[in-house]
């Protein structure tokens, strides 16, 4: 059944009246005292996280926090990720830190929201072990900061016992999607934006749509509306960002087309580039690769997710596609944009993984000759068919193929980014690099990274760049 997902105007009325009525307390504190509260945010994961970390950031600014560098600040908050096991085990470990910090820092707040806060048993894990986190919240009701942080506060009022203090609200799904709340961009330049919330694909070995919930697309004109506004405050780059951009507007009604989407996005003055991830090469249309060979912004550059090679181990990850058909999925986007940068993750040591199956995955490998390849060994995920299937594949034999397949990705990157060199491209200036002020640090459409001599006021800028050596990921370059 179709279904339209609209903004709540009401919820965004409720929360800026409740961020207004902690900015009065906290400004009233800043007066009496002389010293505003602190905050740091740790965000793990993907560009998702990434983005609503964003948004936490300027609700959090919006209050009356100052953002510092250190975990050592009078609100802490991790955004986490739970993608496999181990990004779990990092956040317990920030957590046994953050407690300690805690006990010499009076009146301190830590919370946690993110994927991992929609598993049950992480979060029964951290009221057992460490109950010293004072905000518990997920995926779906991030707009919802402020009024946790006033129930926070209103809980130690009212009583003294710190196991009465903690707030958790976690919700398993929502409908919501709450716009116009504040937001504080990393960068002034560029900046992602939502399309479309949730997962419907349920990949066996995947957690995300049981954490971030089924598919929600945003309103077009809601979306048309964001960029406009961002384009007019100077920003030049977008991200459109989903779990599946592909599947955007499906659940509209009517329904709309990720390349619509796309066509008015390339309308908009201002906007010099246009990204977007990630990609399910199932719901990759003719449509859509039309739309990116016509295209004079759309980046070269797409994220086309493999996971594997073997088309047997395809149909068990429910991945809904074959190999035959990713290749010619291939074919078909290179014929319409030659110089496009394919990039893709795989998963190696899946469960029933044989030789013969990942001899598939190298083999697509070195067909494809991919730009860049993020490889995972296989993790279980509780609560996903995978981690209940048999023939688990042993961890000395998935390193091993770990090893091999990296070096055919490291020999592929290195000989795609030689294509660029000794060439003139448009790079869009970032950062000056950490490691060298005199350097700076851009990106090319194809995401590369090139490093160059230049001045801090160029950042922003996109500008002509000679790339003069490659360096396998990213580029030596002088400024034209």
């Amino acid at each position: 059944m179709n279904r339209t997902v609209n903004t709540n105007e009401l919820e965004a009325k409720k929360q800026l009246d409740i961020i207004n009525e902690l900015k009065e307390r906290f400004d009233d504190e800043f007066r009496r005292t002389g010293i505003r509260k602190t905050y740091h945010i740790v965000t793990f994961g993907c560009q998702m996280n990434s983005r609503d970390s964003e948004k936490i950031s300027g609700i959090l600014k919006q209050i009356g926090y100052v953002e510092t560098d250190t975990e050592d600040a009078d609100f802490l908050l991790y955004n986490t990720c739970t993608v496999r096991e181990n990004a779990n085990n990092r956040v317990y470990g920030r957590l046994g830190h953050a407690g300690t910090i805690k006990k010499g820092r009076p009146g301190m707040l830590i919370a946690l929201c993110g994927c991992m806060m929609q598993e049950p048993t992480a979060v029964e894990k951290i009221k057992r072990q460490f109950p010293f986190v004072d905000i518990i919240f997920g995926t779906h009701n991030i707009f919802k900061l402020a009024e946790l942080i006033k129930i926070r506060l209103e809980n130690e009022e009212k009583s003294n016992r710190q196991e009465e203090h903690m707030v958790i609200d976690i919700w398993k799904g929502t409908d919501l999607i709450v716009e116009n709340l504040p937001n504080d961009r990393k960068y002034p330049f560029k900046a992602g934006v939502n399309i479309i919330y949730g997962c419907n694909n349920f990949c066996s070995y995947c957690i995300v749509p049981y954490v971030r919930g089924r598919e929600r697309s945003r309103n077009m004109d809601d979306i048309l509306d964001e960029i406009t506004c961002l384009a007019n405050d100077g920003v030049k780059e977008v991200m459109l960002l989903g779990q599946n951009v592909n599947s955007y507007g499906k659940d509209l009604d009517p329904p709309k087309s990720f390349a619509k989407l796309l066509l008015e996005v390339e309308k908009i003055d201002g906007i010099e580039r246009i990204r977007f991830m990630t990609s399910h090469p199932k719901d990759l249309s003719q449509e859509l690769i039309d739309v990116m060979g016509a295209s004079k912004k759309l980046c070269n550059h797409l994220h086309l997710p493999l996971q594997s090679g073997s088309t047997r181990l395809l149909k068990i990850m429910n991945r809904k596609y074959t190999k035959e058909y990713y290749l010619d999925l291939v074919s078909r986007i290179r014929r319409a944009v030659p110089d496009i940068a394919l990039t893709t993750d795989i998963i190696v040591g899946f469960p029933g993984e044989t030789e013969e199956d990942f001899l598939e995955t190298i083999d697509v490998v070195k067909k494809v000759g991919f730009d860049n390849a993020f490889t995972f060994l296989y993790s279980k995920r509780t609560g996903t068919p995978a981690a209940a299937m048999p023939d688990q594949v042993e961890e000395s034999v998935a390193r091993e193929r770990f090893d091999r397949l990296l070096e055919v990705v490291q020999e592929s990157a290195l000989r795609r980014s030689k294509r660029y060199e000794n060439t003139v491209q448009r790079v869009l200036v970032e950062e000056v690099n950490e490691q060298n002020n005199n350097l700076l640090t851009g990106r090319l459409g194809s995401n590369m990274l090139v490093h160059f001599e230049g001045d801090s006021s160029l950042v922003g800028s996109i500008i002509p760049v000679y790339l003069k050596e490659s360096k396998g990921f990213y580029y030596i370059g002088t400024r034209v």
